[in-house]
């Protein structure tokens, strides 16, 4: 494994001890353990118990893909993470991925991806050789991997990442990457030194790994949280621009009777207001445990910083990736503000107001001095005739 000069550059963690907002059980589905999208419509897609459903804003749950042809993925608890096309052409290959086909780990033989399309017809799309298993998928949407798919699986202790162009070509990146699982996400250009690289959580030591184009490999960040099978850090994802003017987050509770964390079969939410006033911004990287759904928030320039954004565990087991919609509300037009009388004047208005107080005041010492004159006259020169004497 290579590892970058730029390991945990500036890494802060800023705080562990807050509580933060919680997160908000929106929609039952049985089965839960991955959500993904939106969708062109602005609905999002979940798996559960080897079926899926679109969920629209209103939370309406719909079932999908249930035709002759429509999907059918394991059950038993299978992981079958799941991603939707944002429709990007992919560099190079003449074709692009049609936007809202969703595509599907296979975990059974063989490994590989399953195509979902608008339509609801499922088909095989890709297979990946040389992997016990897949653990991971996610699209490039900023363009260091060419906008493929790129899909995470384990072979011999070790991790490959593979890219998947949009007819199903596969080309291996590394084989050699460390241990990582579920929700993955590629960081947009301005996101300090990572910008570009696959970002992705280790739920066993509390690392988020970048991993680049080239295969090499950085520790970006230490969640600070707690850490272990079934508890560390499992999904990561980007806010996404204009998130903080109006918008929600989702993640999948999954349902799990016996573990510490047993989750409810929930389809998770916390709208923006909330995770503004947690202090996160619009391009920041959130990381969500598997146990208690706890969350931080890495924000990176020229160093990270880890900021807490859930800090105490709750029942919730979460799982898969982190889903954003947004809503932005737009700016009012501007309108007239009347400063009420009892407010300090602006510096226009004061001049004015002392302007006008100055005339008054010297316009009443002249009315002032008009009468005095005027009685001071009468009594030199205005006497009555039959008082004078002779």
């Amino acid at each position: 494994m290579m590892l970058r000069n730029l390991v945990l550059v500036g890494v802060t963690l800023i705080s562990t001890g807050a509580t933060g907002p919680t997160w908000e059980h929106w929609q039952t589905i049985p089965g839960i353990f991955d959500v993904a999208g939106p969708r062109q419509d602005g609905s999002l897609v979940v798996a559960g118990n080897g079926l899926l459903y679109l969920v629209d804003a209103a939370g309406v749950v719909t079932p999908y893909a249930r035709g002759s042809q429509g999907y059918t993925g394991e059950g038993g608890g299978a992981e079958s993470y799941l991603t939707v096309s944002p429709g990007h052409a992919v560099t190079g290959a003449g074709c692009s991925f049609a936007p809202d086909d969703v595509f599907v780990l296979r975990l059974h033989a063989p490994l590989g991806i399953t195509r979902v399309d608008s339509r609801g017809n499922a088909s095989q799309f890709a297979t990946v050789a040389g992997v016990d298993s897949l653990n991971g998928i996610t699209f490039d949407t900023t363009g260091s991997f060419g906008y493929q798919l790129l899909v995470s699986g384990t072979a011999l202790g070790k991790t490959t990442i593979a890219a998947i162009n949009c007819i199903g070509h596969v080309r291996i990146i590394t084989q050699t990457a460390p241990t990582l699982e579920g929700g993955l996400v590629v960081a947009p250009a301005g996101f300090g030194p990572y910008g570009g690289d696959l970002m992705s959580p280790d739920e066993l030591s509390g690392k988020i790994y970048a991993i680049g184009p080239d295969g090499t490999v950085a520790v970006a960040a230490m969640s600070g949280l707690p850490v272990g099978g079934d508890i560390g850090v499992e999904s990561v994802a980007f806010v996404p621009q204009g998130f903080s003017r109006g918008g929600a987050a989702y993640y999948s509770d999954r349902a799990t009777p016996g573990n510490p964390h047993p989750g409810t079969d929930g389809l998770l939410r916390m709208t923006s207001p909330y995770l503004a006033g947690a202090a996160v911004h619009d391009g920041d990287l959130l990381g969500a445990t598997e146990g208690g759904a706890t969350m931080v928030d890495v924000r990176c320039d020229v160093t990270c910083q880890v900021f807490t954004v859930v800090g105490v565990p709750s029942t919730s087991h979460g799982e898969g990736h982190i889903a954003f919609t947004s809503n932005p509300v737009s700016t009012p037009s501007p309108i007239p503000i009347t400063i009420p009388v009892s407010q300090p004047a602006s510096p226009v208005r004061g001049p004015l107001l002392l302007g006008a107080i100055l005339v008054v005041l010297v316009g009443f010492g002249v009315a002032i001095a008009l009468a005095l004159r005027r009685r001071s006259g009468g009594q030199k020169v205005s006497k009555p005739l039959d008082a004078r004497r002779p």
